[in-house]
């Protein structure tokens, strides 16, 4: 156990305000994480960022928190407009990194491994996999490219890919506002031929069956049907956004000092929010924000296609609706505590309540779907947060987290227990050698991990889904 926790309530703990921190770090952890928590270098990350000008209230740790690149995984850190700061390492490498869930009126158990390589084949041959990989839609970052950066999903959607009811469903109406490409380098701009590529590492397409269902009259709202096949997605906004970042975290070491900004770390590269800095940073985020709704309504658009191919009939009559779409790589601007502020969201989901006025119209009365995959052989859940979810700035997990690093995984997991681990479970990559760093083992227990923020009703779990099929890249 981490020596300056200090146990609030159940599975919530913090470590006060000292020296030179502007806020407390609070954590949500139970006590079986708790007990096994080697995260010490995770929460000084978090003491570092309490430090920021301008930092509110309280940095916080999901209960998936792990080391990051100045933020940590699982970070959430909400700065003053006023006299606030914005980080580019405090959103991540891979902005709008984000999870879409899409239900089926196809009876899970009615398919056998025949069909469903059959499926993982057909999305394969639509969707390049692995790093680097580039588009099959080429055409529309040669012709199109401006537009989608500027117009997110709803513009790929004006063009005939996808459904108008799709828009409901993604976080932003899947465009965010104050997209500027003159903000982003030519270089970033050589890496958007991207869109309907999955990348590498956690990144995943998942065909699961609706397992669980915990609350039925959500469930029924959300259009989540036990027994029923999923498709779930999970990327972001690729070396387009990676090179963004990485830009502008140049640039901010520079220029922090410039506004007499001690940087307690590199990784928190920052300035404020009003600096022309901040303001090309943001415009240039945002246009990697809508690259990432474009790509996962693109892939989407694909999938759906995949399945009119291997069943030989319309996707509409095969259900294939869109649940929900969002992101977990993000700074937003938002209102809470009566303060306006930009929250900073790195490996956190947000999770707004039933009544809150920025739910999408779809979700107004219940509070919108907060979608938290599992690893490639576990459970992922469909959750909603409640009204005390607001000390979190309704933020929630985005993960099981990770509890061995990538190295650590390929060192210590072996074949048999990676094989042992996914059970009859069936994925995309040959080779198991390949995929041991996205090894089960490799994560901290999922169930532990959505039950720490629903056991103290953070949260209320809507559903469960079990992986059939995972399409992963390579590294």
């Amino acid at each position: 156990m981490y020596k300056s926790l200090i146990e609030i309530s159940k599975n919530k703990y913090k470590i006060p305000k000292t020296g030179n921190m502007k806020a407390d770090v609070v954590i949500y952890l139970s006590r079986k994480l708790l007990k096994n928590f080697g995260g010490g270098e995770a929460i000084e990350q978090l003491k570092n960022a309490s430090v920021l000008p301008g930092v509110f209230r309280n940095v916080i740790g999901m209960p998936d928190i792990h080391t990051g690149f100045g933020l940590p995984i699982g970070g959430v850190m909400a700065t003053r407009v006023k006299d606030g700061i914005i980080s580019a390492g405090s959103v991540g490498m891979d902005i709008n990194c984000g999870v879409r869930l899409l239900t089926s009126n196809i009876a899970a158990d009615d398919l056998n491994k025949k069909t469903l390589m059959r499926l993982m084949d057909a999305i394969e041959d639509k969707i390049p996999t692995g790093v680097g990989k580039k588009s099959k839609h080429s055409y529309l970052y040669q012709s199109h490219f401006e537009d989608i950066v500027h117009g997110g999903a709803n513009k790929l959607i004006e063009m005939g890919y996808g459904r108008k009811e799709d828009l409901d469903c993604i976080e932003e109406m899947g465009l965010f506002e104050g997209a500027d490409i003159g903000a982003v380098s030519k270089k970033a701009i050589s890496r958007g031929d991207q869109l309907a590529t999955l990348g590498g590492g956690n990144h995943f397409i998942d065909i699961g069956k609706v397992d669980k269902i915990y609350d039925r009259q959500l469930a029924d709202d959300f259009g989540i049907r036990e027994g029923t096949l999923s498709i779930m997605i999970h990327t972001g906004s690729r070396g387009f956004g990676h090179q963004i970042c990485n830009d502008y975290s140049k640039i901010m070491v520079d220029a922090a000092p410039k506004y007499h900004i001690v940087l307690p770390d590199k990784g928190l590269a920052c300035v404020p929010i009003d600096s022309i800095e901040g303001v090309h940073y943001y415009k240039a985020m945002a246009s990697a924000v809508n690259f990432a709704f474009a790509n996962r309504q693109l892939i989407t658009h694909d999938i759906r296609e995949a399945f009119s191919e291997v069943f030989n009939e319309d996707y509409k009559k095969l259900g294939l609706d869109l649940v929900y779409d969002v992101a977990h790589n993000i700074a937003k601007f938002e209102t809470h505590f009566g303060e306006e502020l930009l929250v900073h969201r790195k490996g956190a989901t947000r999770a707004l309540c039933a009544g809150h006025p920025s739910n999408p119209d779809r979700y107004i009365k219940t509070g919108h779907p907060a979608i938290i995959p599992g690893s490639m052989g576990t459970a992922s859940y469909v959750v909603v947060g409640t009204e005390l979810a607001r000390d979190t700035f309704f933020s929630v997990n985005h993960g099981a987290g990770r509890v061995l690093s990538r190295r650590a995984a390929r060192r210590e997991i072996s074949k048999e227990e990676f094989k042992k681990a996914m059970g009859d479970i069936l994925y995309s990559v040959s080779s198991h050698k390949r995929l041991l760093d996205e090894a089960p083992q490799a994560y901290k227990d999922i169930d532990e991990v959505v039950d720490t923020l629903a056991d103290i009703g953070i949260t209320k779990k809507v559903a469960g889904i079990m992986p059939l099929a995972v399409i992963k890249g390579e590294d």
